[in-house]
């Protein structure tokens, strides 16, 4: 296959409002395509509740790898209350709990109610916002599915695996804070997923990573442990995990 070039587009905000300023996107696409081409699959890159600009320099490294290596277009979007956009009092008040449960006086033990304070809101915020972005997306020249999602919190990408049709495969980084609810969400997932985990991640719970592993219903699911700290995932990962999507958005054998 003959490498492509990427062409990086900031869109325009989805035009669905959700209760304050509405997100940043920002889509990658090949930068030229055959007059005969079919229209290109798209992947959906999470992150971590971060500022997006922060985050741009890793994102942007996988997206041009989806696109040059696999002519798949690629888009992320900016988390709610991440960069400029509004903070929740609550959620401000569940990172604070959150510091104060991890300090090394504190034993690092974090409880449940923290972490459904901190997740369960974000992922009720951030999904419909993923896919009112995904309307506009595939309404876009040149997008046409299947859809893919990948990286993030993980519970987000469990919430879209359940909810939204459109979304056919997944690839799951496991190293987030997983509230009790998911656990019962994970079990009405049935599409094929990559999940991903750092087995020295020292913010990460890893026995917590596997019951979710092996709480998710679908039939085809494929755990990568890797030895190393949260950033230590292995260069070859990217192309496993692109190989992936190639499986399921193109039915190419990879």
């Amino acid at each position: 296959m003959r490498p492509r070039t990427a062409s990086r587009h900031r869109l325009g905000r989805p035009r669905k409002p959700f209760g304050g300023p509405r997100p940043s996107v920002i889509l990658w696409t090949p930068a030229t395509l055959p007059p005969d081409s079919a229209p290109a699959p798209l992947i959906l890159i999470g992150h971590p509740p971060l500022e997006l600009g922060r985050m741009y320099p890793r994102l942007a490294r996988r997206a041009r790898h989806y696109v040059a290596e696999y002519g798949f277009a690629a888009a992320t979007i900016e988390l709610p209350g991440c960069g400029v956009r509004p903070r929740w009092a609550a959620a401000e008040q569940a990172r604070a709990d959150l510091r104060r449960a991890m300090a090394v006086e504190s034993g690092g033990v974090v409880g449940g109610e923290i972490i459904d304070a901190l997740i369960l809101p974000l992922v009720d915020r951030a999904v419909p916002e993923w896919q009112a972005v995904l309307d506009e997306l595939l309404a876009l020249p040149g997008i046409g599915g299947p859809v893919g999602y990948e990286g993030g919190v993980i519970s987000i990408g469990v919430r879209l695996a359940v909810v939204e049709p459109r979304i056919v495969a997944a690839g799951l980084f496991a190293g987030s804070l997983v509230p009790a609810a998911v656990f019962e969400e994970a079990r009405r997932v049935t599409i094929p997923l990559h999940v991903l985990l750092q087995w020295d991640d020292e913010g990460n719970d890893r026995q917590a990573a596997l019951d979710l592993f092996d709480a998710f219903g679908s039939r085809e699911k494929t755990l990568h442990a890797n030895l190393g700290g949260h950033t230590g995932v292995p260069q070859f990962e990217l192309d496993t995990g692109a190989r992936f999507f190639a499986r399921h958005l193109t039915g190419e054998p990879r």
